[in-house]
């Protein structure tokens, strides 16, 4: 049986990320070990939070709990910058693991909402651009500065 939350790629990914922290926290001790702890609650989060936020019905509560997950995605990779800037991560490593962090920031944006839209090709419909606000005045004339 595979839950609902299992057949996202972002969730899969996630979980791929978390087993790699685990691998390189065994390593971190003394005063890197604050840092370890605190990577290891971060990337379980973001598992923990797509899981519990695709269960949920409402809109608003899916959406919260997929911007914590983006939190702390991209608390991870500053967790990565603190442990490169203390020796007990590489810098090409950290790279390559913030590409994943990247595109799972992405992908809870997109089921969050946030910074996403779909747009139509208004070139098909002999129009130049669609104003999304379809009040009488022209959006590109109006001076936000003028009192």
């Amino acid at each position: 049986m595979v839950l609902r939350h299992e057949k996202l790629d972002v969730y899969r990914l996630s979980i791929d990320y978390v087993a790699w922290v685990y691998k390189k926290a065994v390593d971190l001790n003394g005063i890197h070990r604050p840092a370890r702890d605190q990577w290891l609650r971060a990337s379980q989060s973001i598992p923990l939070n797509i899981a519990e936020g695709n269960g949920k019905a409402a809109e608003a509560d899916r959406r919260r709990f997929f911007e914590i997950a983006r939190g702390s995605t991209l608390e991870c990779a500053a967790i990565q910058d603190v442990l490169v800037a203390g020796k007990a991560l590489g810098e090409s490593e950290s790279r390559e693991r913030k590409v994943g962090l990247d595109r799972m920031a992405a992908m809870l944006s997109r089921l969050g909402g946030r910074g996403y839209c779909v747009k139509e090709d208004c070139a098909g419909f002999g129009v130049d651009e669609i104003d999304s606000d379809p009040d009488p005045d022209p959006d590109s004339d109006f001076d936000f500065n003028r009192r």
